[in-house]
Order: C-alpha cells, then sequence, then structure tokens
C-alpha cells in the first residue's frame, strides 16, 4: 500500500450540509448521482436523502433543462448533502446553478464552442468560491476539431501501449482544458478520466497523476450492472487507491445508486482509508459442513445490524466449527453454529449456548449490549481474548459427547499457545 499522493485541496458545502474537502489530506470522499429527473423536486429530494443516509458524501445531479435549474433552490433547501450540479452543453444552466447556490459545477468545456460562454461559468465560481470538476470520457473525446498535433506527440510516448492513443487523447484534451482554467487563475478544480474499460482506467489515472496536482475523481463509467459493475469499479479504484491515487471516487452501477456509496464506502474501509461507521460482517462461506440455514441468518443479521448498530463492531457468523473460529479471531461478538444450535461469543468470552431458532435474537441482542458496553467506557473495540474452545460436530453440539468423555477424542481450543 503506497501513501497518498499530495494533491491541492478543494472545498464544498455550507454551515448547513457540512463542509466537505476533497484532496490533500482529506478523506477520500464518496459520490454518486441521482437516477430521477432533477425538476420532480419532491422525488429528487426524497433520493438525495436515501444517498445521505446511506453515506455519501456529495450528491450529484443532473440539470439539463430550465426546469432543473428552477427546482434547484428547493432542492438545497431541503437537502443535508453538498450537491454538484451536472451541466454539459449549455452554460447558462450552470451560470443559473451557481446563481441557486449549488456547491459545485460538473462541466465539459469541449462540449461548449464559445470560450467566452466558458470564461462567464469559471468567473462566476471563482466569485462564489465554487469549486468546477473537468474530465473526459472514452466515449467523449474523439476530437470535433483539428487538435491533433499533442495527441500524435503523446502517441509516440504511449507507443505499443494497448490503449495508447486513448491515453493521448485523454491528456490531450485534459491539458486543452486546464489551460482555460489557468488563463482565468482559477485553481478549485478536481479531474477525471473515465473508461468503461477497468486497465485503461488505472493507466489513465496512473498517469494523469505524474503531470497534474489536481484532485482526482475515480471512476469505471458505463460499468454495468452492479453484478459487473462492482468487479470492474473495485478492480480499478481499489488498485489506484491502494497506489495512492484518488481524492473522491463513484462507483457507476445500472441499478440502485444506493448500492454505489454502500460497495465505495466498504472498497474504502478495507482499504483502510476511512474509518469504518457501523458493524462490520463476516462470514464463512457456507459449505456441505454447515447445520444451520446461514444464508437466511447472515441477511437478517445484516439488515438488523445496518439499523441498530452505529459503532464499528466486528461480527462474525460461522456456519461450522471447523475454520469458524480460527476465521473469526478479530471479532468482537461471534456465533458459531452446531446441531442446529450456537455458541454465541463476546470478545473470547462464552455467552450464549442457544438452539437455531433463538441464534438471531440472543446475537443481536449481544451485539446491542456490547455497543452500549463500549459507549459507557465499560469495553473497547478490538480487545479480543481469544480463548474459544469450538463446538465439535462430533462433541458438545453433535453426536460424540461420550466418546469425548471417554477420552476417545481429544477436545481443541484455539488460540491457546499453552
Amino acid at each position: 500500500m503506497q501513501s497518498r499522493r499530495p494533491t491541492r485541496q478543494i472545498s464544498l458545502g455550507d454551515e448547513r450540509t457540512g463542509i466537505v474537502r476533497i484532496g490533500g489530506d482529506a478523506p477520500i470522499a464518496v459520490q454518486t448521482m441521482t437516477a430521477g429527473f432533477t425538476h420532480q423536486i419532491d422525488a429528487t429530494v426524497a433520493e438525495i436523502e436515501r444517498y445521505r443516509e446511506a453515506g455519501a458524501d456529495v450528491v450529484r445531479v443532473a440539470v439539463p433543462e430550465r426546469k432543473d435549474t428552477e427546482a434547484l433552490g428547493e432542492i438545497l433547501a431541503q437537502t443535508r448533502v453538498p450537491i454538484v450540479a451536472d451541466v454539459h452543453f449549455h452554460f447558462k444552466r450552470a451560470l443559473e446553478a451557481i446563481e441557486a447556490g449549488v456547491h459545485k459545477i460538473r462541466l465539459n468545456p469541449g462540449n461548449i464552442s464559445d470560450r467566452d460562454q466558458v470564461n462567464a461559468v469559471i468567473d462566476a465560481c471563482k466569485e462564489r468560491g465554487i469549486p468546477i470538476r473537468i474530465g473526459v470520457n472514452e466515449g467523449s473525446i474523439i476530437e470535433r476539431k483539428d487538435k491533433q498535433r499533442r495527441a500524435e506527440e503523446l502517441g509516440m510516448y504511449f507507443e505499443g501501449h494497448r490503449s495508447g492513443h486513448l491515453l493521448a487523447l485523454m491528456i490531450a484534451k485534459l491539458e486543452e482544458y486546464l489551460d482555460i482554467f489557468d488563463a482565468r487563475g482559477f485553481h478549485d478544480v478536481a479531474i477525471s478520466a473515465k473508461s468503461m474499460d477497468a486497465s485503461l482506467v488505472i493507466d489513465a489515472y496512473t498517469e494523469i497523476s505524474k503531470r497534474f496536482d489536481y484532485p482526482l475523481h475515480l471512476g469505471v463509467t458505463h460499468a454495468g450492472p452492479r453484478s459487473t459493475g462492482a468487479i470492474r469499479s473495485v478492480v480499478a479504484l481499489g488498485t489506484l487507491i491502494a497506489n495512492g491515487i484518488g481524492d473522491t471516487i463513484r462507483l457507476s452501477y445500472a441499478s440502485d445508486h444506493v448500492d454505489e456509496v454502500k460497495d465505495g464506502l466498504e472498497m474504502l474501509y478495507s482499504l483502510g482509508k476511512r474509518e469504518r461507521k457501523g458493524a462490520e460482517l463476516i462470514a464463512c462461506p457456507t459449505c456441505g459442513r454447515i447445520q444451520v440455514d446461514l444464508f437466511t441468518l447472515v441477511q437478517d443479521v445484516e439488515r438488523v445490524l445496518a439499523k441498530e448498530i452505529e459503532l464499528p463492531i466486528k461480527v462474525a457468523v460461522m456456519g461450522c466449527v471447523v475454520n469458524g473460529p480460527g476465521e473469526a479471531e478479530g471479532a468482537d461478538v461471534a456465533v458459531f453454529a452446531g446441531d442446529r444450535r450456537g455458541i454465541i461469543y463476546v470478545q473470547g468470552e462464552k455467552v450464549a449456548n442457544v438452539p437455531e431458532a433463538e441464534i438471531l435474537d440472543r446475537l443481536l441482542a449481544e451485539c446491542r449490549s456490547f455497543q452500549d458496553r463500549v459507549r459507557r467506557g465499560e469495553a473497547k473495540l478490538g480487545e479480543k481474548r481469544v480463548d474459544i474452545v469450538p463446538p465439535d460436530p462430533i462433541g458438545e453440539l453433535g453426536s460424540g459427547v461420550d466418546r469425548i468423555k471417554a477420552g476417545l477424542v481429544e477436545q481443541v481450543t484455539v488460540g491457546r499457545t499453552d
């Protein structure tokens, strides 16, 4: 894991939403975008609130029409997370969004042919202290004008690379855009370079990070439904973040955008780039050794933990006792299933042995109790005294009690060195 590369820092938000900082030493921010029509105010506000509750730091809305920017004032008054206005073809939409009080602009200068119009947007943002994200997507960088010289020069640099021509175009286009902002003395800029190709995304941001010190917005564009989009996005973004590249992210799914937020946060948690909020659930993948309905149990536990547990308690749900005790050593609360029963431990101490029907309620009760004790200062997260005697299938929960008593089977204690 490499150290985060140094970048400039931009800020967005206000006293009501809170200030979100992107770049520098700020935590990597998670973004998403609304899927409905922005001018449908109530639906848009409700959608934004769902994303905020899921953990989104920033939410973007599209404003392709005047009726969308007219709705921004009411939307901003009712939401509690910084809002970005997505502008592509009409510079007036950007000016209207700025006037409405939006917190950031997403602008594509290449889609606005009149340089004076682009400058008007830049100057308005500069006056209000509003940052701008500019970017290039694989599908939108084909030259509409004769701008090939720089691309050809870069093409020679990337000669032999599988996507060398696209890298050259992306960097040339970003340079062209940034020259516009530099000429206006405007540097509150974030940049992005997206593709549906995870490998190209890794290569593009790696090269861009060598050339520019602006904060980078990472993403894999049109990645597909969650089933494929999650893999493509996490492969690309996880690789970049592990290499110290990236300041804010969006996972893009053709499905519920709440999942974009949840999966983005989980990726950052897993890489140690954000402090976890809420419980961390680990569970075995199941096999022919399980003796309870583990799939249903895990789903029920996950659902309730998300609603009731706010501290980063590590909870383990294991379907058998072969690997469970070892795999759950780092858990604060754990259950190991046996013959239609479950033994529950809290930081290595056995607290219950219950039938399958009672596992869920008792496990959740122990999670709530442990959270309360942590809040009162009576327990600490991560203080694990691992001294778990697993319920061997032929032992306490199985059919071999008599064999154990007769000394025919040795009971194993996990984690002991004495």
